[in-house]
């Protein structure tokens, strides 16, 4: 079902791709449009046990998206050096395949709200407590289950 990586030799272990997306600072979403376009966003996430969440506005082209097609991909680029005398590239990335939904369980989306704020806002966990609670009604939380990580590096020393 998923493609195998063309350069085997810049394929990076799954344990360091899952190292990667929990320490990503933001990554790119891909989703795909009645249109036929697909559509690329970047955004804050957590990754949690396999599961990739991020909070948007309840109405919008990603929502769109992924309502007409709930399978996308999620990017995340954890390093880059531009290598020029070499004509190269030194970067490890990971591109995470799963399915998207809407999270409907208030619980759920308190917990992803959480997480959130634990990565970053961590000195204003209390703070967000109130907020979290007030905005759940108009806070949307998408879950990613990821079905698929592919994992590609180069390092040239």
């Amino acid at each position: 079902m998923f493609r195998k990586l063309r350069r085997d030799d810049r394929k990076l272990s799954l344990e360091e791709g899952r190292d990667i997306l929990e320490r990503g600072i933001f990554g790119v979403l891909s989703t795909l449009g009645e249109d036929g376009y697909p559509y690329g966003t970047p955004l804050n996430y957590v990754f949690d046990d396999g599961r990739i969440y991020f909070h948007s506005a309840c109405e919008g082209h990603k929502i769109t998206n992924i309502m007409f097609s709930s399978k996308v991909s999620f990017c995340v680029v954890d390093f880059v050096e531009i290598l020029p005398s070499s004509f190269s590239t030194n970067y490890k990335s990971v591109v995470a395949y799963g399915i998207a939904s809407l999270v409907a369980e208030a619980s759920e989306k308190l917990y992803a709200l959480k997480r959130l704020v634990e990565k970053y806002s961590p000195d204003f966990e209390k703070e967000s407590e109130d907020v979290s609670k007030r905005s759940l009604n108009t806070t949307c939380i998408i879950r990613i289950d990821i079905q698929h990580i592919s994992c590609k590096g180069h390092i040239e020393v």
